[in-house]
């Protein structure tokens, strides 16, 4: 049984990353609120997308009024640039605690773990099957003690114009800094990222000649790196794609 604790403290150490009980009645509300609209929109048939915009503003408590509709899809779809476009289905724990930036697309079968704050920045694209888990539990098992014990997590945050590829799993505490390629099939540990540069790996021989390859050690800061099969693959700066320049590559 989990112990009587206050609620509102109980909420403020589950925002802050501290031990917390996830199963007290605010929280197990809250939970069921985000899965009834969840349930709504993943099986609600064709969308428009302010018909998305209005599920995301829902799941996420946001206020704010949407703009006003606009005449053309096209510019429907730029006045809305502040809501996701949305591949169903999609799963979270909360939805209040995940915030996204401009113009950021999610691919089918994301689950967002929401323990903690879930940012994505600008532009992102997130592949289908990606994980983010902000939300875990104590290794110790006399203190996890199942469903009566307490959780914890730790924030996680992706930086604007990233591309998080398929079956990805983002653990709680990571940081993805702007620009940044995550491969398909990579699980993102305790690594922080700042400043990488566009452009997938798909295979070793993919590399540059003068490639490194550092095993993953939490005291590792990668800077200007890809993510690979778990290893961190440094290349030469592509020409123009760095996410600081004022022009941004052409496609053609």
């Amino acid at each position: 049984m989990v112990p009587k604790v206050d609620e509102g403290e109980n909420l403020a150490r589950m925002e802050r990353g501290e031990l917390y009980y996830a199963f007290t009645p605010q929280l197990i509300a809250g939970r069921q609120r985000c899965s009834r609209i969840l349930n709504r929109l993943n099986n609600a048939g064709d969308l428009t997308r302010r018909e998305i915009a209005e599920y995301w503003k829902e799941l996420t408590k946001d206020d704010r009024p949407l703009p006003p509709p606009a005449a053309t899809d096209e510019e429907e779809d730029a006045v809305l640039h502040e809501y996701p476009w949305v591949e169903r289905p999609i799963r979270m724990d909360y939805g209040y605690n995940v915030q996204v930036g401009s113009n950021v697309f999610i691919n089918f079968n994301c689950t967002i773990i929401d323990t903690c704050k879930v940012f994505i920045g600008s532009r992102t694209l997130i592949g289908p099957n990606v994980s983010f888990f902000s939300g875990t539990h104590p290794l110790d098992p006399d203190l996890r003690n199942g469903t009566n014990g307490p959780e914890l997590g730790k924030p996680i945050t992706i930086g604007s114009d990233c591309w998080i590829a398929g079956n990805v799993i983002i653990l709680p505490g990571v940081t993805v800094g702007d620009g940044c390629t995550i491969g398909a099939g990579s699980v993102v540990t305790k690594h922080r990222f700042s400043l990488p540069f566009h452009g997938p790996v798909h295979s070793l021989g993919d590399a540059h000649e003068h490639q490194k390859i550092f095993q993953k050690d939490e005291s590792v800061r990668v800077e200007g790196f890809y993510i690979f099969d778990n290893h961190f693959v440094e290349r030469a700066r592509p020409p123009n794609c760095h996410p600081r320049l004022n022009r941004r590559p052409s496609i053609f």
